[in-house]
């Protein structure tokens, strides 16, 4: 039994077909996480689907209009780079829904973890890079509009910049953004995150931790944020089709403990989500993210004086 809550719905899968986003990989967690015996069902929320309200805390009412009833343009669907369907729509409303029960599962026990989520290239009024609802955002606002939170912070290792994240929180003092990602990769417009790692092509394990780690333990002193959010990229990885840093599956893991660490010792607690993982092989992408649980998991039993969320 794990020492906090995961989300997942069956119906997390995007249903994209043959596409470059492994849309399966929400299943293919799932079932590792059993097979291995790392969760039990007791482990698992299953969330409801975010509220229209919910969403249009952060998306136009025009935007979520074209989702709810199959307008998108032919500009939109170019933007957003996956075919429309409205098991998409049932899936990234679920998405944010597994976003906000995993925030409020940390706040209650220190950690939870979306085995969904993490679409952080969706901007307000339009979707862009395989996402079209911004779960994270959904569930930041959600969060502050209960008086759950005042100060959240965003830790976002995916491989490409996350423009949506930057774009939704420009100039907004109470929530701070991080993102690491590899510089000369999509999106070709990178809106200013709050502190931007732009890592060179081909950087390693090492430099990519020396980079992330002093940042993310000045942000969290300087900050103080009440929850972190952590988007989990798997895309970094060596052997990554849209990515072109080189770090190892241990590195990766690493990069998860480190800031679990960070986070832990300050007492804040951790929402994780997943993001992009497109490596040749879909099971080192799943293995990739179901270390990103293990990698809590272990944080979460190395510090258990931590675990009581800050009221």
């Amino acid at each position: 039994m794990l020492p906090f809550k995961l989300v997942y719905h069956e119906r997390y899968d995007l249903n994209l077909g043959a596409h470059v986003f492994p849309s399966q990989k929400f299943r293919l967690i799932h079932e590792m996480l059993f097979r291995e015996n790392i969760a039990a069902p007791q482990d698992f929320l299953r969330p409801e689907a975010a509220s229209d309200e919910d969403i249009l805390r952060v998306h136009t009412a025009d935007w979520v209009r074209k989702l709810k009833t199959g307008a998108l343009t032919a500009s939109d669907v170019m933007k957003l780079e996956v075919p429309y369907s409205p098991e998409l729509v049932e899936a990234v409303w679920l998405a944010a829904g597994g976003s906000i029960l995993a925030a409020q599962s940390a706040l209650r026990d220190g950690f939870g973890s979306n085995l969904g989520g993490g679409f952080h290239h969706a901007y307000p009024g339009h979707g862009e890079g395989f996402c079209a609802i911004h779960d994270v955002a959904v569930a930041i606002r959600k969060l502050q509009a209960d008086g759950a939170v005042e100060k959240a912070m965003v830790v976002d290792t995916d491989v490409h910049h996350g423009n949506g994240t930057a774009a939704i929180f420009r100039n907004d003092p109470t929530v701070f953004t991080i993102s690491i990602h590899q510089e000369n990769n999509y999106p070709a417009h990178k809106p200013p995150s709050n502190i931007d790692l732009n890592m060179e092509d081909r950087v390693e394990d090492d430099e990519y931790f020396g980079a992330l780690i002093p940042a993310v333990q000045k942000a969290m002193d300087e900050f103080q944020p009440e929850i972190l959010f952590y988007v989990g990229g798997a895309d970094p990885y060596c052997e990554d089709q849209l990515g072109g840093l080189s770090l190892t599956r241990e590195g990766l893991k690493r990069r998860d403990r480190g800031v679990f660490e960070e986070a832990r010792r300050r007492k804040i607690p951790v929402a994780t989500v997943l993001a992009g993982g497109y490596a040749r092989r879909v099971e080192d992408t799943v293995r990739i993210h179901v270390n990103t649980i293990l990698a809590a998991r272990d944080v979460a039993l190395a510090f258990p004086s931590a675990s009581v969320a800050r009221s």
